[in-house]
């Protein structure tokens, strides 16, 4: 039997708190369940390779609606990130097409705040691509493909990756898409939290969070130091939309979450 947390934290911050679907050793149906009475959103991380899924099943979409009217929790989806919409190989574009269609047709009774997509620099084989004006022109027609599904381009949030964000800022104007905004990767590759929030909060949509420390991510938010967090602070003062912390196990999470609480308590 997993642990619960110990208190709920719905409509306790100025904005929505969510956490991923990955918090315990299961499936996403139980993560939800546990999770649902304590947090305003659920961040549903879902893949799909050649080796293995986590989709749910047209069932555990009607399951996970009944939650939603029986706890009035939100979710946002988290796109697979084993898709590579400019790669140059076009079986391999046409590929992430056709996931993220059967994704949003799946997802789409849930009414997610946002999906939160990679458009990654590196290619099927983890390269990262030398010319990345040629990377670029080869996302407009995919992106064209990729919006066929008819969903509002301000429903897709792109996301903060390791490379930097002025390199996709015209794609994401010409298509006007959000953002999501993920803090641990920019500390994590040396950007300025603060600028990026200038140049892109009022676009965001989602805010990834999580702490780094010693080149790795994900960790609890007890890990960060002073300066990263009164940067984050700052951000957040300004912010009303979901607030995902993105870790992946019941410690960092709760640890999470205690860190957060001080900081508003204390305010």
């Amino acid at each position: 039997m997993y642990t619960s947390l110990s208190k709920s934290y719905r409509r306790f911050f100025p904005f929505k708190i969510a956490t991923t679907s990955y918090i315990y050793p299961d499936h996403i149906i139980p993560n939800v369940e546990m999770l649902a009475p304590y947090l305003d959103e659920i961040e549903l991380v879902l893949f799909e390779s050649g080796e293995e899924d986590n989709l749910p099943s047209t069932d555990d979409i009607k399951h996970l609606v009944a939650i939603t009217r029986e706890q009035g929790l939100s979710y946002n989806v988290h796109l697979p990130i084993d898709i590579y919409l400019g790669d140059p190989n076009p079986a391999v574009r046409d590929h992430g097409v056709a996931v993220v269609h059967k994704i949003i047709a799946l997802t789409g009774p849930l009414e997610p705040s946002t999906y939160t997509l990679h458009l990654s620099l590196r290619d099927q084989y983890g390269q990262d691509d030398p010319n990345p004006d040629e990377w670029e022109k080869r996302l407009y027609p995919t992106i064209n493909e990729m919006l066929k599904t008819g969903i509002t381009s301000t429903m897709i949030s792109i996301e903060t990756l390791d490379y930097p964000f002025d390199l996709i800022e015209d794609i994401i104007e010409a298509f006007d898409f959000s953002v999501c905004l993920d803090l641990g990767h920019l500390i994590l590759h040396g950007r300025s939290m603060a600028d990026y929030a200038k140049r892109y909060l009022q676009r965001t949509t989602v805010i990834h969070l999580h702490g780094v420390k010693d080149g790795t991510d994900h960790l609890s938010l007890d890990v960060l130091g002073k300066h990263d967090v009164e940067a984050i602070r700052g951000i957040l003062s300004h912010f009303t939309g979901t607030v995902s912390i993105e870790v992946f196990s019941f410690r960092d999470l709760t640890n999470s979450l205690t860190v957060l609480e001080k900081w508003y308590t204390r305010q």
